[in-house]
């Protein structure tokens, strides 16, 4: 049965269906979801009965998958590093109460791009849904191929050849926390071009959002100034929509034509365990090693306020 795609806005995400994700996918199917993923930008499959081996497994066709930092005496939740963990709970399964595991995940409620803080970007990332809240805990998208299109002339003139500086813990200190600029600037920095063609569909794209501190040879003030216009700009509600989870759901979206962020819930009560899987641009189908580790050299250095693994390590 061939996939089926069922649009959400005019020309961005879809609910699809008719291919069964928990078995292994042939060629033409494997090329149904990228050529849906390449037209819509966000796939949203329901009920899809998936296992984390499954996910894994499924994950694997689109390229090679990041794997989530090592730690020493970390006690891992999840049975593979391939799966990050996208949840409220700790290593034992309950909600966390450790106030810089909370703090961490706050950026999450930011508008962002996964892994726009690394020097090699993140095409697809596929979450899967275990146990959600009652209420809230949906997950917005926003359309940066769309809102690039309708940008005037003249800002589409004064993007090009920009160049943005990227920093995951200048995202956690816009969602709160208390991490000086100095401390920020002393870390790890991704550059990468505010506008791109995006390859599966021949677009341009807007490339930013919360990880964005900076315009490379741009004032800072003025610099930050363009990005806040920019994310205000792309989530206008012409250009967003979002998805409502339940057990079983699997939705991937292309992280170079698209932002996304999560809605709030009750953190403190109700358990979200979601699983995410991360695809690195580029990257040929089912790439078990490339012998790099970026995201346990990334988190090595994690200011103490936002330091989610060492949290984790100890179980808390």
């Amino acid at each position: 049965m061939p996939l089926k795609a069922e649009p959400i806005l005019p020309r961005f995400g879809a609910v699809c269906s008719g291919l069964d994700l928990t078995r292994p996918l042939g060629p033409d199917e494997v090329k149904q979801v990228t050529d849906a993923m390449d037209q819509w930008g966000v796939c949203i499959f329901r009920d899809t009965g998936m296992n984390d081996e499954q996910h894994v497994q499924f994950s694997r066709n689109f390229g090679y998958l990041e794997r989530v930092p090592k730690r020493e005496g970390m006690k891992m939740r999840l049975p593979y590093r391939e799966l990050f963990d996208a949840s409220n709970l700790n290593s034992n399964g309950e909600i966390t109460r450790d106030e810089a595991a909370i703090q961490y995940r706050k950026g999450d409620r930011l508008w962002h791009t996964d892994s726009a803080f690394l020097e090699k970007r993140t095409s697809y990332s596929l979450l899967l849904a275990h146990q959600v809240p009652g209420k809230g805990g949906e997950t917005w998208f926003a359309d940066t191929r769309s809102a690039y299109e309708d940008l005037s002339p003249q800002m589409k003139e004064l993007l090009e050849g920009k160049i943005g500086i990227n920093s995951l813990w200048w995202s956690r200190k816009q969602a709160g926390a208390d991490i000086p600029d100095e401390e920020i600037e002393s870390r790890f920095m991704a550059k990468h071009p505010l506008v791109h063609v995006h390859k599966g569909s021949g677009r341009k794209a807007l490339f930013i959002a919360a990880h964005t501190m900076d315009v490379e040879g741009m004032d800072k003030a003025q610099g930050r100034a363009l990005i806040r216009e920019l994310i205000d700009h792309c989530t206008q509600p012409q250009y967003t929509f979002s998805v409502q989870w339940h057990p079983g759901d699997l939705v991937i979206w292309d992280n170079l034509c698209s932002m996304h962020r999560g809605g709030d819930f009750d953190y403190t009560n109700e358990k979200r365990d979601m699983r995410r899987t991360t695809v690195r641009e580029g990257t040929e189908p089912h790439t078990m090693e490339t012998g790099d580790d970026p995201y346990t050299e990334l988190f090595s250095r994690s200011p103490k306020v936002v330091d989610i693994q060492g949290a984790r390590a100890s179980g808390r």
